[in-house]
């Protein structure tokens, strides 16, 4: 199977599921709940819902492998990857003991649907170490830790060192029943459950326009609108609103490698450690072998023009630790949202009706924070109390991370720039295959690709979110905007991730050769 939505990579999961295939939507329709996104967040929502009879719409715009959910690297943790204490500083003890119920509860949910639906995603309980990273010189921070989760309710324990190819990371911290599990597969039964409890899911259908209230439903790209008594945004980032939840997150990408590996040469358990940006570890179980799977060194999104770089850091970092890995057989990067507090915005979509809500902020525990959105939504779309409602209230003030806020929000502004700078390259016709640059033409800038048969494939450089200059990603071949993360289709310019609720602007190839014509025809990209 090759990659999906995303057009670069090719994790291992794509490489080793096949997952169900939805038919568009055709026609108007009603539901009780409309869904827009299927994921694990938006699938997990439509499960819990379709359980007690509700009927349930899921649209998507792409497959079940064109999201995050296929490009994660399949830990389930209750520990999470923001430390106890910090999430204490921030939300005091019973807020961080919330967290960590919370988490715990999605680990066991998981559990509870693979077993109840005959789900066959491999998932298997497993500890999970935490190791001070090589270069940490926060001498405390494993004991700080360990205090703080054992006051949140983990079950954690020190240990002088992880067992067998672990133990050269020195003392360890060991929190028992986390878990991992492949996640392609989860989601593909999890859809397959959806519809056998009633639900209907549509893909390759774009949603454009979302209404709340008593006209509450979508509309999507090619005529079709589903009306429906409450809607879900599920689609990893929402695209319904400029800045209401933006401006307290920003967007990342987390790189991966999946190594070949003797059946037995690393302990069957989760490890990572402390360093910001930091490792995680696991191995996966295929019919043609195993697999030693390695993510880290997260940079902003579209702030970022070496991603090879960090594969080969990656890789280098590996063979230092574990020198008995084979080659690479999969490398792949993943989008990740990071509130500026640590925890995901999950509820009523701010400033919006009462019966709009969205799911948003996976801080790179999307599995887990998307599996508490189903059970959360379920509960307020139900009108149930939650104890966890205010803990992820999308419209809480980050009050207690004003500093990450101001930084967050500052990193962005010296991009706006760009829009008056000259072009990355000089000449559009001088792209050679393979090749992408931002060229300035006239009062614009253009994004131009030439494709690897030599078709060029020119857009609108202008980011349609709030108007940054989009950055070329050359690992999943993508235009990425380095404001607030949003990703663009190389081909035909199409929305990947969100914010932005449509894609790049199309231009002609012929402004191509206007260049060296003479003339000076008014600007596609001018106001």
């Amino acid at each position: 199977m090759t990659a999906s939505g995303e057009g670069g990579t090719t994790s291992l999961w794509m490489a080793t599921a096949a997952p169900p295939a939805f038919a568009p939507l055709r026609e108007d329709t009603h539901a009780d709940v409309c869904i827009v996104g299927a994921g694990i967040a938006g699938l997990t929502t439509a499960y819990r819902l379709a359980l007690e009879g509700r009927d349930v719409v899921v649209v998507e715009e792409r497959d079940l492998c064109g999201g995050q959910t296929a490009r994660t690297t399949g830990h389930l943790c209750s520990a999470l990857d923001d430390r106890f204490f910090q999430l204490e500083a921030m939300f005091g003890e019973d807020g961080a003991r919330l967290a960590a119920q919370s988490h715990a509860a999605a680990v066991d949910t998981i559990q509870d649907t693979a077993r109840n639906e005959g789900i066959d995603c491999d998932f298997e309980r497993i500890d999970g170490y935490l190791v001070r990273g090589f270069g940490d010189r926060r001498e405390d921070v494993l004991e700080r830790e360990f205090v703080a989760a054992r006051r949140a309710g983990l079950h954690v324990e020190r240990v002088a060192a992880g067992p067998d190819a672990f133990a050269h990371f020195g003392p360890a911290l060991r929190f028992h029943d986390q878990a991992r599990f492949h996640a392609l597969r989860y989601l593909g039964g999890l859809a397959e459950a959806v519809v056998r409890h009633g639900g209907r899911i549509h893909c390759g259908t774009r949603v454009e326009e979302i209404e709340g209230g008593r006209g509450a439903g979508v509309a999507t790209n090619a005529g079709p609108s589903v009306h429906a008594d409450a809607v879900v945004i599920a689609s990893h980032v929402p695209f319904n609103d400029r800045l209401a939840v933006h401006t307290k997150q920003a967007a990342y990408r987390t790189y991966v490698l999946a190594l070949r590996i003797a059946h037995d040469a690393v302990p069957d358990a989760l490890l990572w450690d402390t360093l910001d940006p930091y490792h995680y570890v696991r191995i996966a179980h295929e019919d043609d072998g195993s697999w030693l799977i390695v993510g880290g060194e997260d940079r902003k999104s579209g702030q970022d023009d070496t991603p090879r770089m960090h594969f080969r850091e990656l890789e280098a970092w590996t063979r230092e630790h574990f020198p008995m890995a084979g080659p690479v057989g999969y490398c792949w990067s993943g989008h990740i949202i990071e509130p500026v507090d640590s925890l995901a915005f999950i509820g009523h979509n701010p400033g919006l009706a009462d019966n709009v809500f969205i799911a948003t902020g996976d801080s790179g525990n999307g599995l887990t924070h998307g599996t508490i959105a189903g059970l959360l939504l379920a509960d307020l779309i139900a009108g149930r109390r939650s104890p966890w409602k205010e803990l992820y209230e999308p419209d809480r003030k980050p009050t207690h991370a004003l500093g990450d806020y101001a930084r967050e929000n500052a990193s962005f502004l010296p991009f706006y720039g760009e829009r008056l700078g000259a072009g990355a390259h000089e000449d559009i016709d001088a792209l050679v295959p393979g090749e992408a640059a931002v060229v300035r033409h006239h009062l614009g800038k253009v994004a131009a690709w030439r494709d690897m048969g030599g078709m060029l494939h020119l857009h609108s450089a202008v980011c349609p979110h709030l108007g940054c200059v989009v950055h070329w990603n050359p690992v999943e071949r993508s235009w990425d905007c380095p404001c607030h993360g949003s990703r663009f289709d190389a081909h035909d310019g199409s929305v990947l991730n969100g914010p932005a609720d449509r894609g790049l602007t199309p231009l002609s190839p012929e402004l191509r050769a206007s260049r060296h014509s003479g003339s000076e025809p008014r600007s596609p990209l001018a106001p």
